[in-house]
């Protein structure tokens, strides 16, 4: 079965805070050509730098978060939960305008980035949608954590977290990305953090736009949200969440099965690295996986959704 590629069909922007800087951060999403890809342009430096490819070649810092930079030393930092968005509702096209060096954090999860990008509707374009289909198993390790890619019908994610503190201790999850699971059972999962740490990347200039609004926190066992978790398990979740964004910098959908334990982003990036280097491990291929959908179904609280405006 043959998927096409897919935009946006409308412009749509949003105002956010950076997670890092703290500063507030104007974001367009823009209908691009087909086989353009995902591409981040920063708005407030010189237009003959302002591009930079959401590739996992142009990875540059992975401290926290991940980060792309071009050629020219540009940066966008936070872009994991915009891409795993990207990635969950199928779009292959897009340009993101900013006017700072951060995606906006939102609520911490990637529920906004679906709610803007359903607001602005999919349309479907002019050329076949293509995949990378993984032929061989490659995983790769960094103490106790790994991280593996390995043939499967379906594009699908597993994860697994093992943390001493007793809210959160081991968490799995096994999801088939399709028929809208990523919406329903991962866009909202929000990142999480400890007090202790929070205070000490605040002093560090840091996490300057931190707070209960954009993570989880926990002090102790103790989660110090007001309105608790939105899933029992949404630590996994959420580490789930990252994977499938910084996966989506292969630079189209992996066919395939991924599993992480206890892996962050430097891991992901580095199993693309070692996966996409081996031309016997992938093939790119138009066919599209047994079942496929998109998005649609889940819920969430209109207090937490982003403030569209399009054009």
């Amino acid at each position: 079965m043959v998927v096409f590629q897919k935009t946006l069909r409308n412009s749509i922007s949003c105002t956010g805070v950076g997670l890092h800087g703290g500063n507030r951060i104007n974001m367009k999403l823009i209908p691009a050509p087909v086989n353009s890809g995902i591409v981040f342009k920063r708005t407030d430096v010189d237009p003959d730098v302002a591009v930079i490819p959401a590739h996992y070649n142009a990875v540059s810092d992975l401290m926290m978060c991940t980060t792309v930079e071009n050629d020219a030393g540009v940066k966008v930092a936070t872009v994991e939960h915009l891409m795993a968005a990207l990635s969950g509702c199928g779009i292959d096209n897009v340009v993101v305008e900013l006017d700072g060096p951060e995606v906006p954090v939102m609520d911490g999860s990637a529920a906004p980035f679906v709610f803007l990008i359903e607001c602005a509707d999919m349309v479907e374009q002019d050329a076949p949608r293509r995949y990378i289909k993984v032929l061989k198993e490659v995983e790769v390790s960094e103490g106790a954590a790994k991280a593996a890619l390995s043939p499967a019908d379906n594009i699908s994610v597993a994860f697994e977290i093992d943390f001493d503190n007793p809210r959160i201790g081991n968490q799995n999850c096994s999801f088939n990305l399709r028929n809208g699971t990523f919406k329903n059972e991962l866009a909202r999962a929000r990142t999480f953090g400890f007090l202790g740490d929070f205070e000490q990347l605040k002093k560090l200039g840091l996490a300057k736009g931190g707070s209960l609004e954009n993570a989880i926190v926990l002090s102790g066992s103790d989660i110090l949200n007001e309105e608790g978790l939105r899933y029992d398990d949404e630590f996994v979740r959420h580490k789930a969440l990252d994977a499938v964004g910084d996966l989506y910098l292969a630079g189209a959908p992996i066919i395939g099965e991924f599993y992480g334990f206890r892996s962050g982003h430097a891991l992901n990036n580095k199993l693309l690295h070692t996966f996409l280097s081996d031309k016997d491990a992938w093939c790119y291929t138009t066919e599209a996986p047994v079942r496929i959908g998109n998005v649609g179904g889940a819920n969430w609280p209109a207090k937490k959704a982003a403030a569209p405006v399009t054009d």
